[in-house]
């Protein structure tokens, strides 16, 4: 599954959620920011894990929310990096986690609470909604923005 188009689907369980993440890692190229959207309790974590491992850098069990550290990196020669933006609350704070630099050096970044700032670069926007129980629907966007020439 690429997320080439745009496209909705309801998950019905967290496994269903990790197998939606390990299919879109296959659409997924160096330098893409995915950004993953959502109210706390929506999956954003769940759907990180199964991307990270549908990557092949890290198994599921591995991948935890980076709330506190703000950042975590996985693989070694294929880099992927799992952003939290939850804790962050300015542009200041923003700016000091380098995500342009990352994104720079063919990482694929993964940024929970993505809406919280605007990025210039092409992306990949994961909207996740918790509808009760275990159901959450999940709305897959690529959004595509030039970035400006560095000079």
């Amino acid at each position: 599954m690429k997320p080439q188009d745009d496209f909705e689907i309801v998950t019905h369980s967290p496994e269903e959620t990790l197998a939606l993440g390990r299919k879109l890692a296959n659409g997924l190229r160096p330098g893409c920011l995915v950004l993953l959207e959502g109210e706390l309790g929506s999956g954003k974590t769940t759907l990180a894990k199964g991307i990270v491992a549908g990557l092949g850098v890290s198994s599921e069990e591995e991948v935890t929310s980076p709330s506190f550290t703000l950042v975590h990196e996985y693989g070694r020669e294929r880099k992927v990096y799992h952003v939290d933006l939850y804790r962050v609350e300015s542009a200041r704070d923003f700016a000091t986690l380098g995500l342009e630099d990352l994104i720079d050096e063919g990482a694929i970044v993964l940024v929970e609470w993505g809406e919280k700032l605007n990025f210039p670069a092409p992306q990949v926007r994961i909207r996740l909604d918790h509808l009760g129980n275990e159901d959450r629907r999940i709305v897959v966007q690529k959004v595509v923005v030039r970035k400006e020439p560095r000079t």
